[in-house]
């Protein structure tokens, strides 16, 4: 049974400066508050709880009623569930609503009033003292309990007890039906075990004759093992004889090798003979062009002396700004290694005519120390590159990126290894490319790094770039 909401009374909010109203006199009524009827103490009693059905309708009218009144005519027990949604509040707030309902008469007359409201016909008959016959019986013993007319309490435990009555011959047919399909699963799991338990032996017949099978296998399988372990021994004998044979064949083979040795060197001695014979005696021809070369020589020479070029003292690197180090002193250098050994293709480029060689420096030191700290991987290459400038002549220029750089940094430069760090703001791949469109058309330009965009852009402005592990190899052979 649900009873329509009806909008509380609007209260104004106090304005400021108004005075308090003053509290209404016993059994007074309030403007705007609903007429209510002289309460009056109930005669009639219950003689047992409420009954569960009528308890959950009076408390749902409860809670829909609680909605409908103004602030100070909640119960203060019902007030912190104010707020709270009908349906929740009736389903977290029972216990609070029927005691409500039970103990304060004005709050359960007031819903009484709107169910007097809503089913005037209900109300009417339950005050004649009869109970409509085509109601609901719940509605009706939660009217009548909260009407309280003559004989509420006959009422409402007489359709307790029906409904009771009604629930238990319920649950009776409901049990009974669960009991005839209890036994009906029974016996069709009867049925089942019975099938599963032939279905059983057939399998365990079956494993038997597979155990027996197997057995006939394991003892099969027994013999073979033995006859493998024999074979495993007359291969072990014969790899002992081929390992003496073995043996006995590199003996001789180092013999022969002894012997080829000491013949290879009769053909060096003999070759190098042969090669002082020739120069020895070098044709005309030779001296021929010897003395041409002398001729162009002087010819160029005469020719500089024409044009009074003055002499080679700056290099196009050296016009490229860039952050150079800190000289260090004597305490600060370090002992220096020596590399020996390079790729030929890096010989091939390095002895070209006024060769540049460029290296990014970091990028090769990542590749082949990346273990070190960045001050030991630059003492680690700049020693590799002086060693490979004094051996082979060529310019070389080792470029580290400082644009992370607040001073610069304090370091040893080898003889002949151009050192330079790139500006705050610019990588060391951009100082490179400027390096390279410093340098004249046609010039040998030589860039060591494996960076695929400094690679393709040092390319594209005509240098010659080669991978890291190539300066690497060079720097570590022996």
């Amino acid at each position: 049974m649900s009873v329509p909401a009806t909008d509380p009374p609007h209260v104004p909010d106090g304005q400021p400066g108004d005075a308090p109203a003053e509290a209404p006199a016993a059994g007074a009524k309030t403007p705007g508050e609903p007429r209510e009827e002289p309460v009056q103490p109930d005669e009639e009693h219950l003689t047992g709880p409420l009954p569960e059905g009528v308890r959950e309708r009076v408390v749902s009218l409860a809670s829909d009623t609680l909605d409908t009144l103004p602030p100070d005519q909640v119960p203060l027990m019902l007030r912190p569930f104010a707020r709270f949604q009908p349906v929740r509040r009736a389903k977290l707030a029972a216990t609070p609503l029927a005691a409500a309902v039970e103990n304060d008469t004005r709050f359960r007359q007031r819903i009484a009033d709107r169910v007097r409201e809503a089913l005037p016909d209900l109300a009417t008959a339950l005050d004649a003292g009869r109970a409509p016959a085509a109601a609901d019986p719940l509605d009706v013993a939660a009217a009548a309990y909260l009407l309280r007319p003559s004989g509420w309490s006959r009422i409402v435990e007489e359709i307790g007890q029906r409904v009771a009555r009604e629930r238990a011959e319920a649950m009776t047919e409901q049990a009974a039906e669960e009991t005839r399909r209890l036994q009906e699963q029974v016996s069709a799991l009867r049925n089942q075990a019975k099938a599963e338990a032939e279905r059983f032996r057939t399998e365990l017949e079956a494993a038997r004759k597979e155990i027996e099978a197997l057995r006939r296998q394991l003892r099969q399988a027994r013999e073979e093992a033995r006859k493998a372990e024999q074979a495993q021994q007359r291969a072990e004998q014969t790899l002992a004889r081929i390992r003496g044979q073995a043996q006995a064949d590199r003996q001789r083979a180092e013999a022969e090798q002894r012997r080829l040795r000491n013949r290879l060197a009769e053909a060096e001695a003999a070759l190098e003979a042969s090669r002082k014979a020739a120069r020895a005696g070098r044709s005309l021809d030779d001296m021929r062009v010897r003395l041409l070369l002398d001729t162009l020589q002087d010819a160029a020479q005469g020719l500089l002396r024409e044009l009074a070029l003055p002499p080679l003292t700056e290099r196009p690197a050296d016009t490229v700004e860039a952050v150079s180090p800190t000289a260090a002193g004597p305490l600060d250098l370090a002992q220096q290694a020596r590399e020996n050994d390079d790729p030929a293709l890096l010989d091939q480029l390095l002895a070209l005519p006024q060769a540049h060689l460029i290296v990014d420096g970091y990028n090769v030191t990542k590749t082949g120390y990346g273990t070190l700290t960045l001050s030991e991987q630059r003492f680690r290459l700049l020693a590799g590159l002086g060693a490979l400038a004094a051996q082979t002549g060529a310019e070389i220029t080792c470029v580290f990126d400082g644009a992370d750089l607040v001073e610069p940094v304090l370091l040893a430069t080898p003889r002949g290894v151009r050192v330079l760090f790139s500006r705050q703001g610019e990588t060391a791949d951009e100082l490179i490319r400027r390096l390279v469109r410093a340098e004249p058309h046609g010039r040998a330009v030589i860039v060591v790094s494996s960076d695929r965009e400094v690679m393709e852009g040092v390319r594209r402005a005509g240098a010659r770039p080669v991978p890291a592990t190539m300066l690497l190899r060079r720097l570590a052979r022996g």
